[in-house]
């Protein structure tokens, strides 16, 4: 049987228990979010992650850095882990990866990123410069970015996961048009992520999507979780409703990602920030009570009244 790295040992240790905590960083640390079992594995990650799309797309700006700092920093210190990024997004896994290391968090981070080309040789080279760009070896979670060539690819995948060089395999899109032929992959190939657009207002995923993740054994990221945006303009100077207290809910970042959180498929909700007020209130609906099944309806009809 092959050893443990370091990093990997860590990270075994580190997300075995739901009640252990990840070390503080900082003496105003808040408590930390729950985390979720990968189905595969039985691993534990944070339900609250990183999206890095734009945001994190800022080359060698200092000024545009200091606030990921902060922005990481901040997902460590309350027990998130889970940063996503792709090549797609520019300069983003070398930001991850630059950060990361100079902050020393390459221990707790779970690094997640894709692969974005067709051929298996170009796939090869692609996942490669990824891992040396985010300093991740072996990379946490390997994905198939919006399934672009993904039967050439997850052959890939599947051999460097056996060499040890990736822990997990995943696919992604992030159009309702892709549910169905996402679903088809999950319930045939050895998946042990799902990445999908889902939000409160965009709820195709629940119909089939989420449930057949669920039954195979499947973990599921969430990426649009604001829908671009449009939720906040849709409650843009509006109240909470009052039974929002029921959930240990305090702001509209925190009522929608709950929402996600509350479906019982869900492992992991990823929205991107570059600022890091966001990423407090973002993890603050990683804290407490869950909506129950009552309060998703409820939820439901507010978002669609308004």
């Amino acid at each position: 049987m092959k050893s443990l790295s370091r990093r990997e040992a860590l990270k075994y240790l580190g997300m075995g228990s739901m009640g252990l905590a990840l070390p503080n960083l900082a003496s105003n640390t808040t408590t930390n979010i729950m985390k979720r079992a990968i189905p595969s594995t039985g691993e534990k990650i944070g339900i609250v992650g990183l999206g890095t799309w734009q945001t994190f797309d800022v080359g060698g700006s200092e000024s545009g850095r200091a606030p990921l700092k902060e922005v990481l920093k901040a997902l460590v210190e309350n027990g998130g882990n889970v940063v996503d990024s792709s090549p797609m997004y520019g300069s983003s896994e070398k930001v991850v990866g630059d950060l990361t290391r100079e902050l020393d968090l390459e221990e707790p981070i779970f690094y997640a990123t894709k692969v974005w080309t067709t051929g298996e040789a170009r796939g090869k080279s692609q996942m490669q410069q990824s891992m040396e760009k985010m300093g991740a070896s072996p990379m946490d979670l390997m994905q198939i970015h919006n399934l672009q060539d993904w039967k050439t690819h997850i052959k890939t995948l599947y051999d460097w996961k056996e060499r040890g060089l990736i822990r997990y395999i995943g696919i992604t899109h992030y159009l309702d048009s892709s549910h169905n032929d996402l679903e088809r992959i999950i319930k045939s190939e050895n998946i042990d992520f799902l990445q999908v657009n889902f939000s409160i207002a965009n709820r195709n995923a629940e119909r089939s999507l989420l449930p057949a993740a669920r039954d195979n054994g499947v973990a599921v990221l969430t990426n649009r979780p604001y829908s671009g945006g449009s939720l906040f303009r849709k409650t843009k100077g509006k109240e909470l409703p009052e039974w929002s207290s029921d959930f240990d809910c305090s702001s509209w970042g925190q009522f929608f990602l709950k929402y996600l959180l509350s479906n019982p498929a869900v492992t992991c909700v990823i929205p991107g920030t570059s600022k890091p007020h966001h990423m407090k209130d973002n993890l603050g609906a990683g804290l407490g009570r869950m909506p129950s099944e009552s309060h998703r309806k409820k939820m439901i009809e507010l978002i669609n009244s308004i």
